[in-house]
């Protein structure tokens, strides 16, 4: 027992070190920037894109779509393993081939908002993924053609493609946070109470400034005696908010834009207008104690 815990350790430290070379492979980014800008004009800003990153869900939308072609996958794997389940197993092979493409393509608009670290993970993932759809898809082709043993072999390559990149996916969102809620930490490190962050004169109008409640970033809008307040850090990949650009909506008044993926979050309750963020951004209580502006975590 004690060998095979030193062998899976000495396997997990040799992958860990490749997804590491990886991480830091600069040459990718050659194939990652054109891509990215592809990406960003086939999918422009708008609702098919929030639709696609999942800002209607609250949380991204590509690992919910995963499921479905990998699920029907993998149970058409199992099924071929089974005495009649070709018929069921040809049926899964078409269906998760199908919905591997609306996951695809929630995939790649994450993909084109990601750090340089992540984008070349995310291209090697890309390409397993690629890879088991091909022939996962040249496996159904076989199959409806009646050649029952390529379309079963192809099926087995294709798990295996696919459990590379379900591994870097998993590396995607866990290790290097891809999709995670960046300011989900907000609320339980921020002091309890009211606090003082300085005169109300001190904040110029209708611009964005930062002040620290604890170690905790704000970002402050004042309009007049009224003055709006933000966690600081984009929930999206941590990016500064009071260095982004502001912009009014005519329903849910005063934006502002992540200056580094351009998620959009209204700045009265922090909710997200346009994506990658799914994430709502925390939100401060404000109020004005002898000209000093207060806030409290809501």
């Amino acid at each position: 027992m004690a060998e095979v815990t030193k062998t899976m350790t000495d396997a997990g430290r040799a992958v860990g070190r490749l997804i590491k070379t990886i991480e830091g492979e600069e040459r990718l980014d050659k194939l990652a920037q054109p891509l990215m800008g592809f990406i960003q004009k086939l999918v422009p800003e708008g609702p098919v894109r929030d639709l696609l990153h999942g800002v209607p869900l609250g949380h991204p939308a590509h690992p919910f779509l995963v499921q479905f072609p990998l699920g029907a996958w993998t149970s058409a794997n199992v099924l071929d393993l089974i005495p009649g389940g070709w018929i069921p197993a040809t049926a899964l092979v078409g269906v998760g081939t199908a919905a591997a493409i609306p996951a695809a393509a929630a995939g790649a608009v994450d993909f084109a908002a990601a750090h340089p670290e992540q984008q070349r993970v995310g291209l090697v993932h890309w390409a397993s993924v690629a890879t088991a759809g091909t022939l996962y898809g040249a496996s159904f082709v076989a199959r409806i053609s009646g050649n029952k043993k390529a379309g079963k072999r192809l099926a087995f390559a294709g798990l295996v493609a696919a459990s590379v990149g379900g591994y870097l996916g998993g590396h995607l969102a866990y290790r290097q946070a891809m999709g995670a809620n960046h300011a989900e930490h907000v609320p339980h490190l921020t002091p309890e109470g009211w606090h003082d962050l300085g005169l109300l004169t001190e904040l110029p109008e209708r611009q964005l400034r930062q002040r620290l409640v604890g170690a905790t970033p704000v970002v402050l809008y004042r309009d007049g005696e009224r003055v709006l307040a933000l966690a600081d850090t984009c929930s999206h990949l941590s990016g500064p908010l009071h260095e982004g650009e502001l912009s009014e909506d005519p329903e849910l008044g005063p934006c502002v834009t992540c200056p580094w993926h351009s998620s959009v979050f209204a700045l009265e309750d922090g909710a997200v207008v346009h994506g990658p963020a799914t994430a709502p951004q925390p939100r401060f209580r404000t109020r004005i104690e002898n000209g000093h502006v207060e806030v409290s975590l809501a």
